[in-house]
């Protein structure tokens, strides 16, 4: 009977993980909807505040002209951006090359001290009333500072998040199938998020703040798009969410260089969830604590436990029954994981060979994220995981 308890506890958290929050999510939006009339404003096309746009940059000279050129491509009077560079550390020439540019305003220290402290020290350049992050190696949407200003009209938006998205082809291999699918979902929760309350997080590649709203965060932080998005929650603002914002970068280059940047995200929530706890108080953060602990809290902790934890239970369970040929549910689900692990290998053979059939990678991927996020979990405590930048090689 305890084995049973535990089977059923590991499965609820799984499923309310990846597939059961987004459904409460839907439903309550559905319901909310019908219940209550929304008025839609329209967009007032005259608003053009001053905006930064805010990049940090370490050895990145393969990425600068595409950068700058799309920078100056976007959509909003140019008189109006800021674009301002940090290049602290960078050896391979990245700072001669933005200096040829008059127009960007570009800050640079020899010494590598980490990106959290070239963000701290760069926002004291910033003189517009609105900072947008973003990173080197990717394309900005041509309407996404437009996007991203209209949401800062509602004086509760504190911080506003752009779509990540992975430049996909027709035939691609397990790490662009899956960070691609993995991404696609991801927008999907976000969206829901922000219409019921506020996004949970930001992503580093795009998102916005008010300058007014940022103080220093802590230099060994290892996610500091999270971090700063978060804590602006802290005061008390909203993450509004315009997937019309966005970023487009390619996948990883394979699935070692994705496992690289998994195991790096999940040892950084760790560090997040340890120093952001105080917004698991519902008393004090309403409906947000619920949306915390449901997209982000479960999936850096229990989620990957649950996720191998589940098997060798499920086995004991099937065995102490011996209920090998029956037809029981505890059977059932048995060999339906032993399917899906078979599944996963398969995903793993083939991970390296591109092909049109992308969701054969899925439980293959499925794993792989939780495999990281447990080995993301012991290296943070561990003490192994550096605040320094781990640039991950992506796929031309």
């Amino acid at each position: 009977m305890i084995l049973e308890l535990v089977f059923w506890i590991l499965l609820f958290i799984l499923f309310y993980t990846y597939i059961g929050y987004g459904l409460v999510l839907y439903l309550i939006l559905k319901i909310r909807n019908l219940l209550f009339f929304k008025l839609k404003t329209e967009p007032d096309n005259l608003f053009e505040p001053n905006v930064c746009l805010f990049v940090t940059a370490y050895n990145e000279k393969d990425y600068v002209k595409q950068k700058v050129d799309n920078s100056f491509s976007l959509d909003y009077p140019k008189e109006k951006i800021q674009y301002l560079w940090i290049t602290d550390g960078s050896d391979d020439g990245t700072p001669d090359i933005l200096r040829n540019y008059p127009a960007l305003d570009v800050h640079h220290l020899p010494e590598r001290r980490g990106k959290m402290h070239a963000m701290n020290r760069g926002v004291k350049f910033v003189k517009a009333p609105i900072i947008i992050f973003s990173d080197t190696n990717t394309i900005l949407g041509k309407n996404s500072i437009r996007e991203i200003v209209a949401k800062f009209r509602n004086e509760k938006t504190g911080c506003v998040a752009g779509e990540k998205r992975i430049i996909e082809k027709d035939a691609d291999a397990a790490a662009g199938a899956g960070e691609g699918i993995y991404w696609k979902l991801e927008s999907w929760v976000k969206r829901m998020d922000a219409e019921l309350n506020s996004a949970v997080g930001a992503v580093g590649e795009l998102f916005a703040i008010r300058t007014a709203l940022f103080e220093d965060v802590e230099t060994d932080t290892i996610l500091d798009d999270f971090m700063i998005s978060l804590r602006i929650v802290q005061k008390g603002y909203k993450i509004a969410y315009t997937p019309n914002a966005y970023a487009e970068e390619t996948a990883s280059l394979n699935v070692g260089e994705e496992l690289k940047r998994k195991i790096r995200i999940a040892a950084g929530g760790i560090q997040s969830l340890l120093r952001l706890k105080s917004l698991l108080d519902p008393f004090r953060f309403g409906w947000f604590s619920w949306q915390y602990f449901s997209h982000k809290v479960l999936r850096w902790t229990l989620s990957p436990v649950s996720c191998f934890l589940i098997l060798p239970v499920n086995f004991i369970i099937v065995w102490q029954q011996n209920g090998w040929l029956s037809f029981q549910f505890y059977t059932a689900a048995f060999y339906l994981q032993v399917l899906f692990y078979l599944l996963a290998a398969l995903g793993w053979y083939l991970e390296n060979r591109k092909l049109n059939f992308k969701f054969l990678f899925v439980p293959y991927y499925f794993l792989f994220i939780n495999y990281a996020s447990t080995r993301g979990i012991f290296r943070y405590f561990n003490g192994k995981q550096s605040a320094a930048w781990e640039k991950s090689k992506r796929a031309a």
